[in-house]
Parts: C-alpha cells; structure tokens; sequence
C-alpha cells in the first residue's frame, strides 16, 4: 500500500497493484480497474517513486523469508 493524500488534506492508503490509469492536471486522478476514482494531492512522478519503492520492499521481504 502507497501513502496519498486527499484534496483536503487526509491521508488515506492505495493498494498500487489495482492502479488502471492515473491522469494529471491540477490535481492527479487515480482510477482503479474496480472503477472507483481518487483524487490526491501527489504528483504522478511523486506516485511512481512510492509504487518503486513499495515493490523494492516487497520483493526484499520475499527475498529475506526465502
């Protein structure tokens, strides 16, 4: 799960793996493939580096149990 933060300011959590299309304008719009929509404060790059980090974490932690 990814850290993201609301227009308002909440902070809420992503599960990045249901990531569909994530589009850009004043704000950026995460559409997920069950077809509910966020909008978050981050910028698609900002979203990209915490999905990279999110699967170096997962994939060391598999790698530590195996």
């Amino acid at each position: 799960m990814i850290r993201l933060t609301r227009i308002d300011g909440t902070e809420f959590y992503l599960n990045p793996d249901l990531f569909e299309v994530m589009e850009a304008s004043h704000d950026t719009h995460i559409t997920l493939t069950n077809g509910h929509r966020y909008v978050c404060q981050e910028s698609p790059e900002t979203i990209i580096e915490r999905i990279a980090e999110f699967r170096r974490k997962a994939i060391g932690a598999i790698r530590r149990s195996a």
